[in-house]
């Protein structure tokens, strides 16, 4: 498309209020430049679209104002970098999320036809399989901060303690649009029903049933979960849209590992298909990890051209790494 063409469509966007129409188009205008060549008009249009959109963001809910502050041990605030299309995510799971994104840009209209966007998500799976950072670069694709809430402030060790820290959390959040990120939900969502667990865990859950069914839908409640099972199944109830992000497939690692290789302008002097496949059954971090471990040193060695030999060493440490110990080995010992 013309780049004039691009221009008139940006504007009518915008007078429209059309925020995800807005950003599409943005988004094609700073494509355009960086295939011209204009690298750093690009960086630029790409920085500027961020804070000017978090900003718009960000305004208060009508008739609330920002609490009183007993919130802020209780949490911090990410102003979102990572993309959905720096994410290597099944095309499944792709569609569910940018429904959501689509549902929350639109919310007026289906407003208007008595619907709510849909806005309580839940991710599972075992760790370091991407479920922190979906969060993120769904907070991105929104254009709204990211609210990550920190249990070492939030649970107390005192009776309804945590309860009323976190009525306060969730007050604030609806101050703003915002992706209100709780990791290791299971701490705080536990299945009522184990007679492991004290009452306060019980009143804790009653408590966060009722604050969930309260939030507005411009906040986006997102947790994730490395033990689902051990959730309460009145809190599973409670979330629209469930997500579950196993353990990446091969080609999803291949994908991975191109996709750093190109942003660490790296050539790791190995065909991804075959580091893939001696990183198979890795999470994406373990492998990120690894990936990252090789660019560094090829950085240091002055080896980015051709970082085969860094790789091999980097692969040969990776098999004698340490492991976590079973129960059984820990039991034997």
């Amino acid at each position: 498309m013309a780049q004039a063409d691009l221009l008139v469509d940006l504007l009518k966007s915008a007078s429209n209020g059309d925020q995800l129409a807005f950003r599409k188009v943005a988004e094609r205008l700073v494509q355009e430049e960086r295939a011209k060549g204009h690298r750093i008009l690009a960086d630029r249009l790409a920085k500027a679209l961020r804070p000017d959109a978090f900003t718009a963001n960000r305004k208060s809910a009508p008739g609330r104002n920002n609490g009183d502050g007993q919130h802020r041990d209780s949490i911090y605030e990410i102003t979102p970098e990572r993309t959905l299309d720096s994410l290597v995510l099944p095309d499944n799971i792709r569609n569910r999320i940018d429904e959501v994104v689509e549902e929350q840009h639109r919310a007026e209209l289906l407003h208007a036809y008595n619907l709510h966007a849909r806005n309580r998500l839940l991710f599972a799976g075992p760790p370091g399989n991407g479920k922190t950072a979906l969060a993120e670069a769904l907070a991105f694709a929104l254009m709204v901060p990211l609210v990550v809430v920190r249990y070492e402030t939030l649970i107390g060790s005192y009776l309804g303690e945590t309860s009323g820290r976190l009525k306060h959390v969730l007050d604030y959040a609806r101050t703003q649009r915002c992706v209100l990120f709780f990791d290791e939900f299971e701490t705080l969502g536990k299945e009522r029903g184990d007679t492991r667990e004290t009452g306060e865990i019980k009143r804790v859950v009653s408590s966060l049933l009722l604050q969930i069914d309260a939030l507005p839908d411009y906040v986006v409640l997102v947790a994730a979960s490395n033990h689902p099972e051990l959730l309460d199944r009145a809190v599973w109830r409670r979330f629209q849209v469930r997500i579950e992000l196993p353990t990446p497939s091969r080609q999803q690692l291949i994908r991975y590992i191109e996709s750093i290789a190109e942003r660490c302008k790296t050539h790791f002097g190995y065909a991804p298909e075959t580091l893939a496949g001696h990183l198979q059954g890795q999470s994406f971090a373990e492998v990120e990890e690894f990936c990252l471990g090789v660019v560094r040193r090829a950085i240091l060695d002055r080896r980015t051209e051709n970082a085969r030999d860094v790789t091999k060493l980097k692969l040969s440490e990776w098999r004698d790494r340490l492991e976590p110990v079973s129960d059984t080995q820990g039991r034997g010992g």
